[in-house]
């Protein structure tokens, strides 16, 4: 008979683990296992993805355009290649050119070294009052045992590297612009297969987004080509003006990259310009200093709001963010990648939700107070005057808003 009193152990606690434990502990090594096999996978087709990556976001870009010669008569297929060839001359003419420009500066840098080191050094003794010793440097660098020289030693054997880089990029752009061409030409068929997995509300939420992707990226790769063009333009006149060599060169160099590289684009176009300018003339450079900085002022506040008005215009702070997490991820290409990636994200977010009406506050005004007053006055003196105005105003600021949305 049982003398167990109530509350007591009826027996030797049990020595079994619990079975949920054996799967938590399978669950758990399973997914570091599926974890360091994904890492592991990623890191060996991380070209490829990254190529797919870029492939996407151009197919994104040239559709707008494919999509306007379909309307006109044209086959999908000739219509993307034709793009696609334009976009490749282009590209090969801007690498063309540069290269040849650095090529030309470097090789008259070597041959008239003397004549640009004894020029800058007056520039530098006259302008900041040092005393340097024009000789001296000279000597320095024509030692072989110096460290100028021994750097030019050292990159001689760097030729054959680079050459290999540059197959391994020629082979890796033709393959970006296969995937682009399949992309595009084939885009119809790819969607119907994606949206045949969807009931039909689905279908039409992908199909909305896909087509607010390709409107707002490819409008905002469309006003960076508009906005590098005519930038293009205004500094080869410039520069032809003033007298630099290479100035088609510089002028491709300075639209291009300082629409495509954010926020450091700017800086990093105009150093090479005035650079070559220095080479020349210190007077020179400074010329051209002063029209870069003044021309900066005129695209940001005549250019880029309407050029972006009707297509899509991102923030700074955020173009600057999305480049550094794109360059954390993927490097240099990613830092490009983010910025219409960022475009494509913020218009599908402003896109969806609903909109209230902001409740009035000095948080929220457009107009300061002191122009408010203004207004207010000018409507007490001339109210008919002062409401078209004051409708005006308001529409255009609406557009304004719209237009960076």
């Amino acid at each position: 008979m049982s003398t167990d009193q109530p509350g007591e152990l009826s027996g030797p606690p049990s020595s079994h683990m619990p079975r949920w434990v054996w799967k938590a502990v399978a669950i758990f090594w399973g997914g570091a296992l599926a974890a360091l096999l994904v890492r592991s996978m990623f890191d060996s087709l991380h070209t490829l993805i990254l190529l797919l990556l870029v492939s996407l976001f151009l197919s994104l870009a040239i559709e707008p355009g494919t999509n306007h010669l379909v309307r006109r008569g044209w086959r999908r297929g000739p219509a993307t290649l034709l793009i696609l060839v334009t976009v490749m001359v282009v590209f090969l003419v801007f690498v063309v050119a540069i290269a040849a420009l650095v090529g030309q500066q470097v090789a008259d840098l070597l041959v008239h070294s003397e004549r640009y080191v004894t020029k800058t050094v007056n520039f530098i003794n006259d302008t900041f009052g040092a005393h340097l010793n024009a000789d001296k440097i000279i000597t320095a660098i024509k030692n072989p045992d110096g460290r100028v020289q021994h750097f030019i030693t050292s990159q001689q054997g760097k030729v054959l590297d680079l050459s290999v880089t540059a197959l391994t990029f020629i082979v890796e752009a033709f393959s970006v612009m296969l995937f682009t061409f399949y992309l595009v030409a084939d885009g119809p068929k790819m969607r119907i297969a994606i949206c045949s997995r969807f009931p039909a509300d689905r279908q039409r939420r992908v199909l909305d987004t896909w087509e607010l992707a390709i409107d707002k990226t490819g409008g905002y790769i469309y006003s960076r080509v508009l906005l590098g063009g005519l930038s293009a333009l205004f500094h080869w006149v410039a520069f032809q003006i003033i007298g630099i060599r290479a100035p088609l060169a510089l002028a491709l160099w300075v639209g291009i990259i300082s629409q495509f590289l954010p926020v450091v684009g700017t800086y990093l176009a105009g150093a090479l310009p005035v650079l070559v300018a220095f080479l020349d003339s210190p007077g020179k450079a400074l010329i051209v200093l002063i029209f870069i900085t003044v021309y900066v002022q005129i695209q940001d506040y005549v250019f880029l709001p309407r050029v972006t008005r009707r297509t899509m215009n991102i923030h700074p702070a955020i173009a600057f963010g999305s480049a550094l997490a794109g360059a954390a991820l993927l490097g240099a290409v990613g830092a490009v990648l983010a910025i219409p990636a960022a475009a494509m994200i913020q218009a599908i977010v402003s896109e969806a939700g609903v909109r209230h009406e902001v409740v009035d506050s000095h948080l929220t005004e457009l107009v300061p107070r002191g122009r408010r007053r203004e207004r207010k006055a000018a409507r007490r003196k001339h109210p008919a005057t002062s409401d078209d105005t004051t409708d005006t105003d308001t529409s255009d600021s609406g557009d304004t808003i719209d237009g960076d949305a």
